[in-house]
């Protein structure tokens, strides 16, 4: 019984290892086969990310209406809440695994407004591209964006 007990569990912690990719790379967004919804896209944006254990370093480099923007987050991915600051903004994010998918959740203020993004990072069989499903809410309304990463 014991050793059935312990199989099981060896099974359960090799199927999850599996099934949770790491997203270590650089990489660039693919604006055409990205959707940002009802927002402009970037006129290009490239994501260093160091996935190491559970935690996730994502340097980030992009160019957009607000100009160049280049900032760091690290978090967690096993549901605790990092904070994350980005010029004078404090951002909140938890992450945990669902699955082969990485569910993040992000909180923030801008301007006054309460932001709430909801992303589901999954990468493809060959690692070559990573998506984000990503659900933007805030008193201004809500959207949906479909973010397509090339690994470089």
């Amino acid at each position: 019984m014991i050793r059935a007990i312990l199989f099981a569990a060896l099974f359960a912690a090799a199927a999850f290892a599996q099934s949770a990719p790491n997203f270590s790379g650089t990489w660039k967004v693919n604006v055409a086969k990205s959707d940002y919804g009802m927002l402009p896209p970037p006129e290009s944006r490239m994501d260093v990310i160091e996935h190491t254990g559970d935690t996730v370093k994502n340097k980030v480099s992009a160019v957009n209406q607000q100009g160049k923007q280049d900032y760091t987050l690290t978090f967690k991915t096993d549901g605790s809440e990092s904070v994350n600051k980005i010029a004078d903004r404090e951002m909140k994010i938890t992450a945990k695994w669902d699955g082969p998918a990485l569910a993040v959740t992000m909180k923030l203020n801008l301007q006054g407004q309460d932001i709430d993004i909801q992303s589901k990072w999954t990468l493809s069989g060959d690692g070559s591209t990573l998506t984000q499903n990503v659900h933007l809410a805030s008193a201004m309304g809500e959207t949906d964006q479909k973010v397509v990463y090339e690994k470089q």
